[in-house]
């Protein structure tokens, strides 16, 4: 099958040819008809994150089953599904526990030692990035790893949901479980804050107040549902909150991941409110203040795929959409081929794309 391969690190993406095994145990394989490219895979392609190379990543995936493993019960061939970076055994306290997002033993959902790899060339085993590889034609990928989906769903919507619909929805309406008329500040306005933004609206959520530093960014927060749009290069975002707000700010949800940005995040909270960090910018700090977090009552909560439980929320997001509770159509901006990678992620610099999705394989 031809696959997007990475090499060597910041080495680009390179299409060739793949061999990829039959599905054994828990697996599934499925064409993949949509595969959305996250900032995430240029990551791990650019930088030894702990995936060898070489490798196919690709995590944001949607596609239809084509045969399945002797020990799979959940999935049938035809099936639609969605792929998700959650691993999970379903044996561990955690998972148990209904935290399956945060399981003890996620390497459950990838094959032992020992075993044939699922991908490989000529003279080289070939890594599956987050057990997935969605850079490609065909993925083998764990049935833990899978939600079904409608048919009715169009697949360059479904592939968005696996990574930051779960995410960023999953934000509001899992972790921080947000109530009708409670306040909401989402700081970033891309993908996964727009995917917040949704949550938001269906949570009831008011005032929706979103911060970045593009005006483009901003229009479309509002046309997702936002109430309240700040530019923060203009404008201080702190004293804007707390005069929108009054008191502050409830939950404020954090897409950047630049410590100044969260030490903002905390002053513009309420009292007992709490700043969620979803977005991640390796070697930030931030300082905190524990007198501040003590008299104010607040919270800090980091948040890993929304808390979610993917045959749960998926299928339910993917209900959301069809019945038109919650945008996804101006989130993809551009489809592209399988052999335009690199240019669609170079594309992404555009503030007025927000995200890319392979449709044509």
């Amino acid at each position: 099958m031809k696959a997007v391969v990475v090499n060597e690190f910041g080495g680009g993406f390179h299409t060739e040819e793949v061999t990829i095994d039959d599905p054994i145990g828990m697996e599934v394989l499925l064409d993949v008809k949509a595969s959305g490219l996250c900032h995430s895979d240029m990551s791990v392609a650019n930088y030894d994150l702990g995936y060898p190379v070489p490798a196919v990543f690709g995590h944001e995936v949607a596609g239809v089953v084509t045969k399945i493993g002797p020990d799979v019960t959940d999935f049938s061939v035809g099936d639609h599904v969605v792929g998700s970076l959650i691993q999970y055994c379903g044996h561990c306290t955690n998972c148990l526990g209904g935290r399956s997002h945060q399981c003890l033993r996620p390497e459950a959902t990838l094959r032992a030692a020992g075993q044939a790899p699922r991908l490989t060339r000529p003279g080289a085993d070939v890594t599956q990035g987050f057990g997935l590889g969605g850079f490609a034609q065909q993925a083998l990928v764990h049935s833990n790893q899978l939600a079904k989906i409608s048919p009715e769903m169009p697949f360059p919507q479904a592939a968005l949901l696996g990574c930051g619909g779960l995410t960023g929805t999953g934000a509001v309406l899992n972790t921080a479980d947000v109530q009708a008329g409670e306040s909401v500040v989402i700081v970033g306005a891309g993908g996964v804050g727009l995917h917040a933004v949704n949550g938001a609206v269906i949570a009831g959520a008011s005032p929706i107040i979103v911060i970045d530093v593009n005006d483009t960014k901003l229009d479309k927060a509002k046309q997702f549902g936002a109430t309240h749009l700040i530019n923060s290069t203009r404008t201080d975002p702190v004293a804007a909150v707390k005069e929108i707000t009054g008191t502050g700010a409830d939950y404020v949800f954090d897409f950047v991941g630049i410590g100044a940005v969260q030490e903002q995040g905390i002053a513009m909270l309420a009292k007992g409110g709490g700043l969620y960090v979803v977005g991640v910018t390796p070697g930030q700090t931030m300082t905190v203040d524990g007198y501040d977090l003590l008299q104010g009552q607040k919270t800090i909560t980091g948040i890993y795929m929304g808390s979610g439980v993917l045959q749960r929320d998926v299928p339910r997001y993917v209900d959301m959409y069809l019945s038109g509770r919650i945008q996804l159509d101006g989130l993809v901006s551009k489809e592209i081929s399988l052999d335009e990678v690199a240019e669609g992620y170079a594309s992404l610099a555009d503030p007025s794309i927000t995200r890319v999705v392979i449709t044509k394989f």
